[in-house]
């Protein structure tokens, strides 16, 4: 007996609990103490009934006493044993230190009678947190650890949330290269809250640690550059001396180590093997060692095994392709090496692969299985077990996350629709064509198709992050006559339906349709002043994808008095009636030509001004042939030039009073498969335009030779071409988010004419700076961009001042940096040339001028595309100029 009592107390200490032998209360003055129940050890356990539980110790704001007694699993009206180590009281104890909420539990025996006992939970909660401070990392690193720990105010404090943070911060460290963080959490009263703590995380990084050498032995097939470059995330110091043959991703790759990249890359080095053919081939042994507190070396001993070739390949299971055409889209023969990454990609990830021969027709349930069903010296015989299960139909298409457009205008962008068979190729163009739409976030698309094999059905999810797509742009320049304003709203879902329906207005505008309407208005004042509305529905009539478009312009600006030209030019040392190397271009921003000491109230020419009316509508129609990328469309335009006393067209058409009407058609063929509008990763854009006048010169039996300007002009007529294309490679696999692309492009440009003695003044090419139209007196040209160079230097001003030809090459690296619904932001690095001469016969595509420089990107919802460019031109823009030399240039707006 005496063995059973010691055992007793010695469990009941483990465990923090014990009976009281006496009460702990203090009994009040002159009040007789409370009969304290007597528990004998030296008899036999016995079983009580529960009178009554009582909790002490805890707030009653915090926890009911109903809540903690729940937590006990006792109840009024349970027996229990007692005493009894391991009985229900124990068994209480325990399932207390289990929730971790409380740093002391006891259960007390407080009064017994007769088979009756009551019990008292004696706990003490463990303390909650106040704050949380963070010192020796950055803010950014703040919020992160914020976010990865969930460390909230209010939250009891346990040691095993204490060490889960300290594990979380060192993980998250290693994985940015620091291996010997040091954490220290300290934890400190908050005088002014009673039973709160301050948490005090001190983090020391030390040196971020790098690799100095990566020691392959073993490998006796693949040199060591080779399995270096396999490991994409490990990557050793570069060293001149140790290798000279170094690619240039190898050279700006990451040096750091991290623990978890290492063992990915550890997977890439026996992948690299077997997609030469060594299928036994095991890392033997590695390990990291220290050379110092920065850098570590890596040792990997290897055994490559034997090199394998494919002995025979046989399909098993199919009944709907032959095994011929399976094997022809798998590209793969016996004697080939045994190459396991190009058989999973061929088989399973590519494009092209055979699952998906199998899911663009329907057979969404489709499997699989390589199995290797003999193995005999170097050969492997290959057996290709394939499951194609039955068709699965498209059941319904659930759209979430839209909360900008009507569910229809969404609905027939996609080409998955209920009753079609599945298809992967339709799952993914329907995705590219909701990112065209631009209202929503193209990085955080997620389609889901969700199978249902009884029926033999599918269902697919859009999950959809909305985003604003409106465009605000107010902007202000320095022109040569002062300040030049710009305001331009642009409205890209716009509802013209609902205009007359004010109930369905979403805030000031009619929403919901996807359809464009765009106002702009440019003044100077009396200068000059520019005011145009745009209206484009991609969806006209609401059945087919055939694109209206509608536009009108009108503008006006005054020519400057001469007095004032002279002066300021000559200020600079510009002639002022003649062509510098810089010219003069009307307005140009970029040219300022600004004297403080001439008023501005003195360029002022009222006698001098060109007006400029322009209408045109569009109609555009989706082909299916030669693919349904490709676009046609048709645009008849008018235009009406003003001219009273315009003298800058003196020095070469002789054109400076009267009216010149532009009656065009344009047909324009266009092809578009890129994945993004914001940041493309992959795919094309091409188009090829022809815009025409009437050949009037042809039938109406004039001689133009003979002609005044002004009558030459009354008509115009001219033959414009252009030629333009783009492609962008991604030089990483796209299942990387911040993948680096390669854009190149080309564009040609030809004005030509029925007559020699009627050449169109208008409508040519204005060559050179950052190809922003701005605000210039050249409204009536095409603005090409040739960055380096000086607005209009190439063509539009000195030696050639109009561009009947033009040619323009050049390509961009791309890197992104930021790539949210807020905001997109990407780095580029270029290289182009380009030239435009002032007739067709002098055209000569390898006589270009050429640049380089670099530059970025930055898209905002509410402003759309721009920014900043520095180039440097390296040839002369003409005879008498310097070279092109440094430049920036300010970008607003998206160009083809």
């Amino acid at each position: 007996m005496c063995k059973r009592i010691v055992l007793f107390i010695v469990s009941l200490s483990f465990v923090f609990g014990a009976f009281a032998q006496e009460s702990d209360t203090i009994p009040a003055a002159g009040e007789a103490p409370a009969e304290v129940p007597v528990i004998s050890y030296s008899l036999s356990p016995k079983r009580y009934k529960i009178a009554d539980i009582k909790v002490s110790g805890l707030k009653k704001d915090l926890y009911e006493d109903f809540t903690i007694i729940g937590l006990s699993g006792l109840s009024v009206g349970d027996e229990i044993t007692v005493p009894e180590p391991d009985g229900e009281i124990t068994a209480t104890v325990k399932r207390f230190w289990r929730h971790g909420l409380f740093s002391d539990v006891k259960v007390l025996a407080t009064k017994i009678e007769g088979d009756q006992i009551w019990l008292e939970i004696q706990l003490r909660q463990r303390p909650r947190i106040s704050q949380v401070n963070y010192f020796g990392v950055k803010k950014g690193e703040r919020e992160e650890l914020d976010t990865r720990l969930g460390f909230r105010k209010g939250y009891q404090v346990t040691p095993n949330l204490m060490d889960r943070a300290k594990t979380l911060i060192q993980k998250y460290f290693d994985g940015k290269g620091f291996k010997n963080i040091d954490v220290n959490i300290v934890q400190k009263d908050d005088l002014a809250h009673e039973g709160e703590v301050i948490v005090d995380i001190h983090i020391d990084k030390n040196e971020k640690t790098k690799i100095n050498e990566i020691i392959f032995s073993g490998n006796d097939a693949i040199n060591a550059s080779q399995l270096r470059k396999a490991m994409k995330k490990t990557n050793e110091r570069f060293s001149l001396l140790r290798r000279f043959k170094t690619s240039v991703l190898e050279l700006f790759s990451t040096k750091k180590f991290t623990t978890e990249e290492y063992e990915n890359d550890k997977k890439n080095l026996i992948d690299k093997y077997n997609e030469y053919g060594y299928r036994d081939a095991v890392i033997l042994s590695d390990s990291v060692v220290n050379i110092n507190d920065k850098r570590v070396n890596i040792y990997l001993s290897i055994e490559e095994g034997r090199k394998y070739y494919l002995k025979d390949i046989n399909f098993i299971g199919n009944t709907q392709y032959p095994t011929d055409y399976l094997a022809n889209v798998l590209q793969m023969k016996p004697g080939d090496v045994y190459n396991q990454k190009k058989l999973n990609e061929h088989l399973s990830t590519d494009e092209e692969s055979v699952a998906n021969v199998y899911y663009n027709n329907g057979y969404l349930f489709f499997g699989v299985d390589p199995v290797e069903v003999e193995a005999e010296n170097d050969s492997i015989s290959l057996e290709i077990r394939i499951q194609e299960g039955p068709q699965a139909t498209i059941n319904r298409i659930i759209i979430e996350g839209n909360d900008r457009l009507y569910e229809d205008i969404v609905r027939r962008e996609l080409r998955t629709k209920p009753g079609m068979l599945f298809s992967r190729d339709d799952l993914m163009r329907s995705v590219r064509e909701l990112a065209q739409m631009g209202h929503f976030d193209p990085e955080n698309m997620n389609p889901q198709p969700i199978p249902d094999p009884e029926s033999g059905t599918v269902d697919i999810k859009y999950s959809l992050v909305s985003k604003a797509n409106d465009q605000v742009e107010f902007s202000a320049g320095w022109g040569q006559v002062g300040v030049i304003g710009k305001l331009s709203l642009k409205f890209t879902n716009f509802s013209i339906k609902n205009f007359l329906n004010p109930k369905t207005y979403k805030g000031i505008i009619p929403q919901g349709d996807g359809q464009t309407l765009t106002l702009s208005g440019q003044t100077n004042g009396r200068y000059y002043q520019g005011y145009s509305i745009s209206f484009m529905d991609p969806w006209f009539g609401g059945k087919r994808p055939n694109t209206l478009s509608v536009n009108a312009y009108y503008s006006k600006q005054s020519g400057v008095n001469s007095d004032f030209l002279s002066n300021s030019m000559s200020s600079y040392g510009y002639n002022p009636y003649g062509y510098s190397s810089y010219g003069y271009s009307g307005y140009n921003q970029y040219n300022y030509g600004y004297d403080p000491y001439n008023s501005y109230e003195l360029a002022y020419d009222p006698n001098q001004s060109l007006e400029l009316i322009a209408v045109s509508a569009g109609y555009g129609k989706r082909l299916n042939w030669p693919d349904d990328y490709f676009q046609f469309m048709a645009t008849l335009s008018y235009q009406v030039y003003l001219l009273n006393n315009w003298e800058y067209y003196q020095y070469t058409m002789g054109f400076t009073t009267g009216s010149s009407h532009n009656i065009n058609l344009e047909l324009m063929l266009q092809r578009s498969s890129i994945d993004n509008p914001l940041y493309t990763r992959r795919g094309s854009q091409f188009s090829i335009s022809l815009s025409a006048t009437p050949p009037y010169s042809l039938f109406d039996g004039k001689d133009y030779a003979s002609m005044s300007a002004a009558s030459r002009h009354k008509l115009l007529e001219y033959h414009k071409w252009k030629i333009k294309a783009k492609v962008f490679t991604p030089l990483l696999p796209l299942t990387v988010k911040r993948t680096p692309v390669l854009m190149s492009r080309i564009e040609y440009g030809f004005l030509g004419h029925y007559n020699k003695n009627k050449i169109s003044p208008f409508e040519t090419f204005y060559m050179g700076g950052s190809g922003m139209t701005g605000y210039t007196g050249i409204m009536a040209n095409e603005t090409i961009a040739l960055r380096g160079y000086d607005d209009g230097s190439i063509a539009g001003s000195g030696s050639s001042p109009y561009g009947y030809a033009y040619t323009r090459l050049g390509m961009e690296l791309r890197y992104p940096f930021l790539l949210e619904p807020s905001s997109t932001i990407y780095g580029l690095a270029f290289v182009e040339a380009g030239n435009a001469w002032a007739t067709l016969k002098d055209f000569n595509p390898f006589a270009l001028k050429r640049s380089a420089g670099v530059g970025v990107r930055i898209f905002l919802p509410m402003i759309g595309l721009m920014g900043i460019d520095w180039a440097y031109g390296f040839d002369k823009p003409d005879y008498y100029s310097t070279r092109g030399g440094s430049q920036f240039h300010f970008i607003i707006g998206q160009e083809f």
